[in-house]
């Protein structure tokens, strides 16, 4: 087969222009810092990448839910402290009042100070978090107890956040055992009784139906603290999982710096001797070629 001076000049000219079609390739590399550009680069590769990155999305949105639980949490925790704060202050209150020794007066006192407990128990129970009242259940836009201490609601209903992969947890406390009607109802009756001039012992029956109410929320306290734990554990659990789907998703679709480097310095080596051998294979006048 006759070899022409085109057949060469031909070649050369589809051998530089792979050659530069490469050194695209790893300049993009370089600067993407992903090994593919679009699909077609790598199907496989491509799919892969949805599936890591979606599964990479849905860890994410549980980090978010997981700051929403503790959002929940923290701020019902805090406010069932104070809560039984309030009753115990009202219990050592009620113990000075059943003293026989107290005059009517000095019990007048007394039950102005549980009024006021009362009150602030119920701006308590009116706790909202981001715009949400966290103690009326899933009805979060009304308040749960109104300013004479009725309670407007009964809604106990589970406020539940997905935190894993069909893991739900339930973020509030129920109301009806810490802020139910009877608490505010008793509050309002001791303070009756102690500006009306009830007797020590009389004052004293409260003690038990103080303690019936804070036994109550300590138990959801603990109940709360006990979820709290399990939060803790699977927020663990996807951190872990974050890492590892992140790591995944970059051995995936990251580049190897180095390696491109390499590739690239190499390719322009390989460049460079194509040019040379082409100078000498193309006759860019008649006179190089008579030569």
């Amino acid at each position: 087969m006759r070899v022409t001076q085109g057949m060469l000049t031909n070649n050369m000219l589809n051998s530089l222009s792979n050659s530069y079609e490469r050194m695209a390739k790893y300049q993009e590399q370089l600067h993407t810092g992903k090994k593919i550009s679009r699909p077609s680069d790598d199907p496989v590769v491509a799919m892969k990448g949805m599936e890591y990155r979606t599964n990479l999305t849905e860890i994410e949105q549980f980090n978010r839910n997981l700051s929403e639980v503790y959002n929940w949490m923290d701020n019902s925790d805090a406010a069932l402290d104070k809560a039984t704060q309030v009753m115990h202050r009202v219990r050592e209150l009620a113990v000075k009042a059943s003293n026989g020794t107290y005059e009517e007066n000095q019990r007048a006192a007394i039950g102005e100070e549980v009024e006021q407990l009362r009150e602030h128990l119920i701006s308590i129970a009116n706790t909202q978090v981001a715009g949400k009242y966290i103690f009326n259940g899933t009805n979060t836009v009304e308040a749960p107890v109104a300013e004479d201490g009725t309670v407007n609601g009964t809604n106990t209903s589970a406020v539940n956040i997905e935190v894993s992969k069909g893991i739900e947890i339930r973020v509030n406390v129920n109301q009806q055992n810490v802020f139910s009607q009877d608490i505010f109802n008793d509050l309002e009756k001791l303070v009756e009784d102690l500006k009306g001039g009830a007797t020590g012992e009389g004052i004293g029956e409260y003690l038990g139906t103080i303690d019936g109410h804070v036994d109550n929320m300590l138990a959801e306290r603990a109940e709360l603290g006990a979820r709290y734990n399990r939060v803790e554990m699977i927020e663990e659990r996807v951190s872990q999982q974050e890492v590892i789907a992140t790591r995944v998703l970059s051995d995936n679709e990251d580049v190897d710096m180095e390696k491109a480097i390499i590739n690239l310095k190499t390719q322009e080596t390989i460049h460079r001797a194509a040019l040379a051998a082409g100078a000498r294979i193309i006759q860019p006048t008649l006179m190089d070629f008579l030569r």
